[in-house]
């Protein structure tokens, strides 16, 4: 019998959770080990990376330094976010087979391979272009969360997940004009006879995640209050309509996984590269912008995950699983 060799990848990221779970998503995806070191940029690099400088070895601290320095480094280092980028392209001297997701700002040349989304313009030889972001929601994703969750399939249909981020510099909504999107959305649930399951993130205002509590008081359904683990999970499993602010890829990617038409919430706030992905989505039907009727239309899941982890496989030469 033939004798694989185990994938062990290093993740490296600034440790925001959007980038660690693209770098995740991929590890899973490509069935390899993984850990996580720490990166405890300093400065310079702090703010240069990834820009290779004199004594970038010490960038990340003297833990990373020396796990650098270590005879047996990784297979594959994953990196997202410029810090990553930094770490992927010393091991890359090293090396190890790098692989770096999202635009690392400096010639791609520094990695075997960048993946970044579509709307992005960076291309080249060793460029994978994807659309939105990599994510761990497929099928089996899905079936694990609606199991997990089992009491949300109890709540009666339609069930309207709303998925809320918070106003960015590229989606530059307003809480007042969120509070009214609300109410009108309250009224449909209600007039359906459905329910209502709200979920915030670490960016929404205080004041926007307490209106989302008062949207859903009263009505079937729940709003995530932080007390208890996100749900978040499970209304991606059982929702039958999903409603998203415009601000997030990673979010309205994940969204877009699933079996459930999708509805984005003001989507020409966005401007820049979030308005190029959000008019793609719009052009392609696998969105609509919000209204009141939120009328249902048959939906092909977005998954991107697999076909990009098996790019890097085939142009990587890594072992098959």
């Amino acid at each position: 019998m033939e004798q694989l060799t185990p994938l062990w990848a290093w993740l490296l990221t600034d440790g925001h959770a959007g980038n660690l779970r693209q770098a995740q998503a991929l590890a899973h995806a490509l069935h390899a080990a993984a850990s996580t070191p720490p990166l405890l940029p300093a400065r310079p690099w702090r703010w240069l990376a990834p820009r290779r400088l004199p004594g970038a070895e010490r960038a990340f601290g003297p833990g990373f330094a020396q796990m650098l320095a270590q005879p047996l480094p990784p297979s594959l280092a994953i990196g997202c976010g410029r810090q990553g980028a930094l770490a992927t392209r010393m091991l890359r001297e090293r090396g190890v087979a790098a692989v770096q997701i999202l635009d690392p700002r400096v010639d791609p040349r520094h990695w075997d391979l960048v993946i970044v989304p579509e709307h992005d313009a960076l291309r080249g030889p060793n460029v994978v272009t994807m659309h939105g972001s990599l994510h761990p929601v497929d099928a089996d994703w899905l079936a694990a969360a609606a199991v997990a969750h089992p009491h949300l399939q109890a709540l009666p249909q339609p069930r309207v997940a709303l998925l809320v981020g918070g106003p960015t510099r590229h989606a530059p909504w307003t809480p007042r004009r969120l509070r009214s999107q609300l109410t009108a959305l309250r009224a449909h649930v209600q007039a359906s006879g459905g329910s209502l399951l709200a979920t915030v993130s670490r960016r929404t205002p205080a004041s926007v995640a307490a209106a989302v509590r008062d949207a859903v008081d009263g009505i079937s359904g729940l709003a995530w209050d932080g007390q208890v683990p996100n749900p978040y999970p499970g209304l991606l499993a059982w929702a039958d309509r999903i409603v998203c602010t415009a601000d997030s890829v990673n979010m309205l990617s994940e969204a877009c996984a699933t079996q459930a038409p999708v509805f984005v919430l003001d989507p020409t706030c966005a401007g820049g590269r979030l308005r190029r992905f959000l008019d793609g989505l719009l052009a392609s039907g696998r969105v609509r912008e919000a209204d009141a009727g939120l009328p249902y239309f048959d939906v092909q899941p977005l998954r991107e995950t697999a076909r990009v982890a098996a790019q890097v496989r085939q142009r990587l030469g890594l072992p098959r699983a």
